[in-house]
């Protein structure tokens, strides 16, 4: 079967040229996707105020936590055994594993369905819920739990599609833009913006399908959906990566998620509110790191197949480095400038947030300063060293929000700082004992498996 030319390995160039093409995609989706934030932040914060806010905060954050607890990144599990696929052209044999991956988003979106209808229509009064939307939570939790992305991002990830994915990460982004404006002229409610966010996230879903399929024809096709089963065999150890990363990223959900409803069951609505603005400006400060880590993870996997290990732990420390200056331009900006942008943004009700954005801020540049050491410790095999840095991380995190309960938003936001420290620690001295110490892999260990062709 002749190739495709859309879905020919990438052309050789430096892995380090690579991800600044691939950032500068991203950070053009990103900026775009930023300025689309603040205005739907602005438009939302100042048409509900704190308590509406609040209650829009929880709900959508509940609906992400369930999304994160039980989904799986699907997209690792593509790039980890998919690289070797593409770079040597076995399309049928990427389409059985992307085929496996998309199955396994399905068991997760019915599993969130699940979980949300325990939760919501169970513990709705520890959450500090408004009975009259504890309806629309459930609808809203359903809707997020089928923006079913993951295991397409990570087939356009693995072909080098950054250009793409940037462009499709900004149409959600632009649509909750579009549906907060109508919202906002029609008359500000938190029903209004939970249904345009939930409607625009599920268009964005439907294109990362309709796209993947696009530039990858000859992987995603019925037969190879139909040949699944096939797929286990060629890619032995899968469920063992797959249940590390599902692991890694329910403890990663628990960490960002679980600080905001713990602040609403302690604290309340309006306390929610104002942690959830100073933790959505946290995070679009350390975007980067986000953005940086997709276009690291590939590079990372392909430069451990191509690569010799002197070339690979070069190629860590660089992006170290760079992501260690890049935290500590983060943490400035939210040190000059956090209360004149909270009440930019949300007006005068949200400008307290500054001793909450600040901490906040702190931890998300111990996320943007780590962002190679995941990558490192899954290419050289020691996925579960990263999993045990979460699992202290968020053992760390319970104790703070327990210890710092009587201090609400603030002290939740110094809990999540803590543990952020105690994960970039851990984590960053796992990854350093890896690249100084080129330890063989077991036959059984999850990257060699990874990297497998089955053959």
């Amino acid at each position: 079967m002749p190739d495709d030319p859309d879905v020919t390995a990438p052309p050789e160039k430096s892995a380090i040229s690579r991800i600044f093409i691939n950032v500068a995609w991203l950070m053009g989706g990103k900026g775009f996707a930023a300025i689309c934030s603040v205005i739907y932040l602005a438009l939302m914060a100042r048409g509900l105020g704190v308590k509406g806010f609040g209650h829009f905060s929880l709900i959508a954050g509940t609906g992400q936590a369930l999304s994160a607890i039980a989904g799986f990144q699907t997209w690792r599990v593509v790039v980890r055994y998919g690289v070797e696929y593409v770079h040597h052209a076995q399309w049928d044999k990427f389409g059985r594993l992307v085929a496996i991956c998309a199955i396994m988003d399905v068991v997760g979106a019915i599993g969130t369905c699940a979980l949300a209808a325990i939760l919501i229509y169970g513990f709705a009064d520890a959450l500090d819920l408004n009975p009259a939307y504890i309806d629309l939570a459930f609808y809203y939790c359903v809707a997020s739990a089928w923006t079913l992305n993951s295991a397409m991002t990570g087939v356009l990830r693995t072909l080098d599609r950054f250009e793409a994915i940037a462009i499709l990460e900004a149409i959600p982004l632009f649509g909750r833009l579009v549906a907060a404006l109508i919202v906002w002229w029609i008359g500000p409610t938190v029903a209004g913006f939970l249904i345009g966010w939930a409607l625009a996230s599920l268009i964005g879903a439907a294109l990362f399908w309709v796209e993947a399929w696009r530039r990858a024809p000859q992987a995603l096709t019925l037969a190879n959906l139909v040949g699944w089963r096939r797929g286990l065999q060629e890619n032995p150890g899968i469920w063992r990566f797959l249940w590390v990363t599902y692991s890694g990223s329910t403890i990663d959900a628990a960490t960002k998620q679980g600080p905001l409803l713990a602040v609403g069951a302690l604290a309340g609505t309006r306390s929610a509110g104002l942690f959830r603005m100073a933790s959505q400006l946290a995070q679009s400060l350390s975007k980067l790191s986000t953005t940086i880590t997709r276009a690291v993870y590939p590079e990372l996997a392909r430069a451990r197949v191509t690569a010799d290990f002197v070339d690979f732990r070069r190629l860590a420390i660089r992006l170290s480095l760079m992501a260690g200056g890049a935290g500590l331009v983060v943490v400035l900006v939210a040190l000059l400038f956090g209360r004149q942008i909270l009440g930019l943004i949300g007006g005068d009700g949200f400008g307290n947030g500054a001793a909450v954005l600040v901490p906040l801020t702190i931890a998300a540049s111990f996320d943007l300063a780590s962002l190679a050491f995941e990558p490192v410790l899954h290419s050289t095999g020691h996925a579960r060293l990263s999993l045990a840095a979460r699992i202290a991380a968020v053992v760390v995190l319970g104790i703070g929000l327990f210890a710092l309960a009587g201090h609400g938003a603030t002290g939740a936001a110094w809990a999540v700082m803590i543990s952020g420290l105690v994960c970039y620690v851990m984590m960053g001295a796992m990854a350093l004992w890896a690249l100084r110490h080129k330890v063989p892999v077991a036959p059984d260990d999850i990257l060699e498996q990874g990297l497998s062709t089955g053959e």
